[in-house]
C-alpha cells in the first residue's frame, strides 16, 4: 500500500492527501466513511450487478474485445442538484489518448436505474465536495461516469489503461472498484509530469479507490490475467471525472 493511502479517514483527509501529493490511494473502509456524509449506498446490490449489463467496446485499436463499459454526463454547479445531461459521445484527443482518441465514440448509456440511484448520487456528490474544495475557484463542472468491465482469458491479458500510462485531459479521476474476480495483477502506478514514480498500489476490495489531480500526475493500471483460467476473470471499476467548465 502507498502511504498516501494511511490515516485517510474522512472527506478532509483525502482531500489533504491529493492537494499534498496530487493523488490518494483510499481504502474501501475510508471511502465508506467519506461516501457516508453524503448519502447511502442503499442500492449497491444492484448498482454492483449492472457490470454485468455493458457491451463490448468496439473502438478499441488494438483491436480487443476484452473490454465492456457504459457512459453517462452530468453537469454540477458548487451547490444544488447534479443533473444527468443528454447522451452523448465520449471523446477525448490523441495527446491524451493515442490508442483511441481523436475520434467520437458513443456507447450505451448508463441506465437511468444505476444513473439516478442512490449509490451513483453518493458518489458524485462526494466528488464535487472533495474537487469543489481543491479548486475554489470553480463554479461549474462537466461531469462523466464511465462503467468499466476488463476481461481476461487464458492467453489474453485484460488491460485496464491500453493506452498506458497518460492523463485523461480532465482535472480531477475517481477510479473505484465494484469488483474484482478471479484475476491476478491490476496494479495502479501514479507517475509526476516528468514520468517519475510517485507511488503504487492494488484496488482489492469494493470500495477501494483513487483519486487523482490529473493537471499534476499520470496514472496507469497493468494488465490483468486469470487466476483459474477455466473461470470468468474480470476486474469492475467506476471512472468518474470532472472538468471545470467555469
Amino acid at each position: 500500500m502507498s502511504e498516501i493511502g494511511t490515516g485517510l479517514q474522512n472527506a478532509t483527509g483525502i482531500r489533504d492527501g491529493i492537494a499534498r501529493a496530487g493523488y490518494a490511494f483510499v481504502e474501501a473502509s475510508d471511502m465508506r466513511n467519506a461516501l457516508a456524509r453524503f448519502g447511502t449506498l442503499a442500492d449497491w446490490p444492484a448498482f454492483a450487478d449492472s457490470w454485468n449489463d455493458l457491451e463490448v467496446d468496439t473502438y478499441m485499436a488494438d483491436g480487443g474485445r476484452y473490454r465492456r463499459r457504459r457512459f453517462g454526463v452530468w453537469a454540477a454547479g458548487r451547490q444544488g442538484p447534479i443533473l444527468r445531461g443528454p447522451h452523448q459521445p465520449h471523446y477525448q484527443t490523441l495527446d491524451y489518448n493515442h490508442l483511441n482518441g481523436g475520434i467520437e465514440r458513443w456507447f450505451k448509456p448508463i441506465t437511468e436505474e444505476i444513473g439516478d440511484g442512490a449509490s451513483m448520487r453518493t458518489i458524485l456528490e462526494c466528488c464535487r465536495a472533495l474537487f469543489s474544495r481543491l479548486a475554489p475557484e470553480t463554479t461549474r463542472w462537466h461531469v462523466e461516469a464511465h462503467q468499466f468491465r476488463i476481461e481476461a482469458r487464458q492467453g489474453e491479458h485484460g488491460k485496464p489503461t491500453p493506452e498506458g500510462m497518460h492523463r485523461d485531459g480532465v482535472d480531477y479521476v475517481l477510479v473505484l472498484l465494484v469488483n474484482r474476480r478471479n484475476i491476478q495483477s491490476g496494479t495502479t502506478t501514479v507517475h509526476d509530469l516528468d514520468k517519475r514514480t510517485l507511488g503504487s498500489f492494488t484496488l482489492t476490495d469494493p470500495l477501494d479507490s483513487a483519486l487523482v489531480d490529473d493537471a499534476r500526475c499520470y496514472h496507469g493500471v497493468t494488465p490483468v490475467e486469470p487466476e483459474n483460467p477455466a473461470q470468468p476473470a474480470y476486474r469492475d471499476v467506476l471512472v468518474v471525472t470532472f472538468r471545470k467548465t467555469a
